[in-house]
């Protein structure tokens, strides 16, 4: 396989583009895009280097009422914020140590009693 030549800085989307369509999975803009409307699978390496198989969305119709964001708070550059649907929590985890991305399905989210 041979890498395409891109003369720009690593923040250039076109570069980005590249990085993502090597690893085989979407750009950052495009992942967030997709959670804000459903679920994915998502496998990342954790900082210590354990890898990381998350059920996680945006979407706030998969999130507990009394969980949602109440403020769009700014997070770090690179850093994606979603709520963890196993663990029915927020979770974050950095886009450059993404490895895979899967479609999730839509999940509908009953309060427990």
């Amino acid at each position: 396989m041979s890498i395409p030549h891109v003369r720009r800085g690593p923040d250039e989307p076109e570069v980005k583009k590249v990085v993502a369509d090597l690893k085989g999975i979407p750009t950052q803009e495009k992942l967030i895009e997709i959670l804000q409307t459903g679920v994915l699978i998502v496998t990342f390496n954790k900082l210590d280097g354990d890898e990381r198989v998350m059920t996680c969305t945006k979407n706030n119709e998969n999130i507990p009422e009394d969980m949602r964001p109440k403020t769009d708070k700014v997070i770090k550059e690179g850093t994606i914020t979603v709520w963890d649907l196993n663990a029915k929590g927020w979770r974050s985890f950095k886009y450059d140590r993404v490895t895979k991305v899967e479609g999730g399905g839509t999940v509908t989210i009953t309060k427990e009693k």
